[in-house]
Parts: structure tokens; C-alpha cells; sequence
């Protein structure tokens, strides 16, 4: 089983599913799938193939109402990827911060 920052990052590594789920954060509000394709010059198969790995990263929640399905952006799970590169972030801070104080004493 793929930790969920494994699975998010493996989700928007495409550009398409980055594209869709810009859309939908964008639009603010649950958009159906016909809606959605209709922005891509791909199939509604291939974007629903996509929102599909979307919400199995829990980046996209689709609900259905009466005979259509609708999405909604979720951007919870991008948290955790910050958090995560936060955590390098501080990393480099702290070593060029060390690197920089060391190469001042030397001088």
C-alpha cells in the first residue's frame, strides 16, 4: 500500500489531472464530468479515467446526482505534501545557513 504522499504526488505528476483539478478549484463549486470534458480535447472516458485517480488521491470527491456525476475539488491532501516539503525546506535553510557561517569564519 502507497503512503498518501506517494499517491497525491503520483496523481498530479500528469499535466491533464493538474489541469482538471485546476478547473475544479478554480470553479469553487461541484462541476458535472460532461461539463469538465468539454473543457479538454479528450474523450469523456479519458477525464473520467482521470478524476478517477484524482479521487482515489482524495483530491477530487465525486458525488452523483439523478442520472450525472459531479466533481469537487478537495486540496486537504496537498497539506501533507507541504508539510513533507517543508520539512526540506528547513533542511536547506539550516545547511546553507551552516555553510554560509563557515564560510564567513574562514574569511
Amino acid at each position: 500500500m502507497q503512503d498518501k504522499v506517494t499517491t497525491v504526488l503520483k496523481a498530479i505528476a500528469d499535466p491533464t489531472r493538474r489541469e482538471i483539478f485546476h478547473v475544479l478549484v478554480v470553479a469553487t463549486t461541484a462541476m458535472p464530468i460532461t461539463e469538465i470534458s468539454n473543457q479538454f480535447n479528450m474523450t469523456r472516458q479519458g477525464i473520467t479515467k482521470h478524476l478517477l485517480t484524482l479521487n482515489e488521491a482524495g483530491l477530487v470527491e465525486i458525488s452523483k446526482k439523478g442520472r450525472e456525476r459531479f466533481c469537487n475539488a478537495n486540496t486537504g491532501p496537498l497539506k501533507e505534501i507541504h508539510q513533507w516539503l517543508n520539512f526540506y525546506e528547513q533542511f536547506w535553510d539550516d545547511t546553507l545557513g551552516k555553510l554560509d557561517a563557515y564560510l564567513k569564519d574562514r574569511t
